[in-house]
């Protein structure tokens, strides 16, 4: 009897989703190296906390498809792209990559809408509201250096952003959070 209760389409978007986020954990990681090579330990920090934060997303994925019944494989993950230019290059390409992940996110989505597959569809609600985050995380960097001067940024200005990185969470308010109370 065939127990795998996702079509064969789904399970291999899944696994390409998958494949997806192992991807992304290499390019964070290398990121990550690179800030360590320049001297930035608290942005390093960060990019390897958010590198282990895509590959946990990975295993969310491997695990759903055999929850459902299906066969998870693991395939070649691509070379991380090359190293960033500047913190401006980085912080860009960061954001970048979240947007084109929300779009592969927002493709199974659809997948599952139009399959009515709704355990897979309420499984996605979660990556839904997580690129919501990762994309205002993103954005914080890239306005966190601007503010600080972005390419022509002092001394004291990187430092002071590399510390704060290194402390900052790994989450962000969301508006559905917000209350008259607490806007943000």
């Amino acid at each position: 009897m065939n127990t795998n209760r996702l079509s064969s389409a789904m399970q291999d978007a899944l696994i390409k989703q998958m494949t997806k986020e192992g991807h992304a954990s290499q390019i964070f990681l290398s990121y990550g190296c690179w800030a360590d090579v320049k001297g930035y330990g608290g942005i390093a920090n960060f990019l390897y906390r958010h590198s282990q934060e895509e590959r946990n997303h990975m295993i969310k994925f491997m695990r759903y498809i055999l929850d459902r019944g299906g066969e998870a494989r693991v395939e070649a993950i691509p070379a991380p792209p090359e190293n960033p230019q500047n913190l401006t290059d980085c912080f860009n390409k960061v954001f970048q990559h979240e947007v084109d992940n929300t779009t592969s996110i927002y493709a199974l989505v659809d997948l599952s809408f139009q399959e009515k597959d709704w355990a897979t569809w309420n499984f996605m609600q979660w990556f839904v509201k997580e690129q919501i985050e990762e994309e205002k995380l993103a954005l914080e960097l890239i306005d966190k250096l601007k503010i600080a001067g972005g390419d022509r940024a002092s001394d004291e200005s990187l430092f002071s952003l590399d510390k704060a990185l290194e402390a900052a969470p790994d989450d962000v308010p969301l508006p559905e959070t917000a209350t008259a109370e607490n806007p943000s």
